[in-house]
């Protein structure tokens, strides 16, 4: 077991970065035209189990992310899938935690990586092979050179239940927390007196590749557990939610020279556009449960108010109604009344001989009139 560990964290110093889904769009130390970043400038919880992710907020590559009421699933099915979210948000030193439950399968891997533009790094990564640990790693300035970077930590299955995943990022030092347990503790002066210490504005990329693909190097293939077995997918990542807080409180971060200090960086003050479209209600749902309680308290009071107005206004017209109805009925009863009384008087006439016959021979009598009502009911 032991040297399974030691030959674990050997390959994995010297696994490149390029294959663990980290790349750089405008390289800062060597460019000084990159574009400015925008911030995060405060803090946010992503909850994938309600919400699927803003692509304002966040960008998704190299294939589809589900997000179901289990969270956002990333879900390798093919060869060289691998599902990624990036942040279009920065952090300069923050707090980054996430509920994850990490994929099954031999050579896939899923990850949580926070990354800057110069290649400073900090990973969570876990083994689907591996169902005893996790593993933790850092780069600086994406120097592979030296070893140490990297630490294995036993836990409990990873990919049978969800654990929380904390990172913790100040400009003294990094912290790797599980399930509210420190597990490890990287000090800026023991990074190559802080030449290689993470130390500039970053993104949050969550997602799975197949490290055990066989284009890859024997030696990643070796470090993923070995070669990917498609027949046995799909292979899927569940991520619940995401909390991320931003340390440096801003609009957008820039780079002041190229040395890559977090001392050069520039902080634009003011509120940034992330946390504008983050904090901005969409749809209706969004605008209600932005509203103040008392505020929807005084909706739903004065809407219930107007019901009862409504309900009290019906009942009073059926009431009427009824009293309408009631009063033809009286009117419609007495005229049948004294249509039947008419008529029982011409009865009782005949009979008794009270009506003689006149005009001569041939002219009927005249008839008596009564009246009937012409609706009885």
């Amino acid at each position: 077991m032991y040297s399974l560990a030691f030959l674990s964290l050997a390959l994995l110093s010297l696994l490149p970065t390029s294959l663990a889904q980290t790349h750089t769009n405008c390289d800062p130390l060597t460019r000084t035209d990159c574009p400015v970043h925008t911030a995060l400038g405060t803090n946010a919880t992503f909850d994938f189990q309600k919400h699927q992710a803003d692509d304002k907020v966040w960008n998704t590559t190299n294939g589809k992310v589900n997000f179901t009421p289990d969270g956002a699933q990333f879900t390798i099915k093919e060869r060289l899938e691998s599902p990624t979210m990036q942040s279009t948000f920065y952090i300069l030193f923050g707090r980054v935690s996430s509920i994850v439950r990490a994929a099954p399968g031999q050579g896939i891997i899923s990850s949580v990586v926070i990354q800057a533009e110069t290649l400073d790094e900090i990973d969570w990564e876990w083994l689907g092979s591996n169902t005893t640990s996790v593993q933790s790693n850092y780069y600086g300035k994406g120097d592979e050179s030296y070893g140490g970077r990297g630490g294995i930590h036993d836990m409990v299955d990873p990919t049978a239940d969800y654990h929380n995943y904390t990172t913790v990022w100040t400009k003294e030092k990094l912290e790797w927390w599980l399930d509210g347990n420190i597990i490890r503790t990287l000090k800026y002066e023991d990074a190559k007196d802080g030449t290689r210490f993470p130390q500039t504005p970053s993104t949050v990329r969550i997602g799975i590749w197949p490290a055990g693909d066989l284009q890859n190097p024997d030696g990643v293939r070796e470090w993923a557990g070995g070669d990917v077995d498609y027949s046995k997918g799909p292979f899927t990542m569940t991520v619940r939610s995401v909390y991320v807080e931003d340390f440096t409180s801003g609009a957008t971060y820039a780079y002041g020279d190229t040395s890559g200090n977090w001392q050069s960086i520039i902080v634009t003050q003011g509120e940034s556009e992330a946390a504008k479209e983050i904090y901005t209600p969409h749809g209706v749902s969004g605008r209600w449960n932005a509203l103040p309680k008392t505020t929807r308290i005084a909706i739903i009071a004065s809407s219930l108010g107007g019901l009862a107005l409504v309900l009290l206004a019906m009942t009073w017209c059926c009431i009427r109604q009824r009293r309408a109805g009631k009063k033809e009925r009286i009117i419609a009863d007495a005229e049948f009344a004294k249509g039947e009384n008419e008529l029982m008087d011409y009865r009782r006439h005949m009979q008794n001989g009270g009506f003689a016959m006149q005009g001569g021979v041939g002219h009927a009598p005249p008839q008596p009139v009564y009246h009937l009502p012409n609706n009885r009911f």
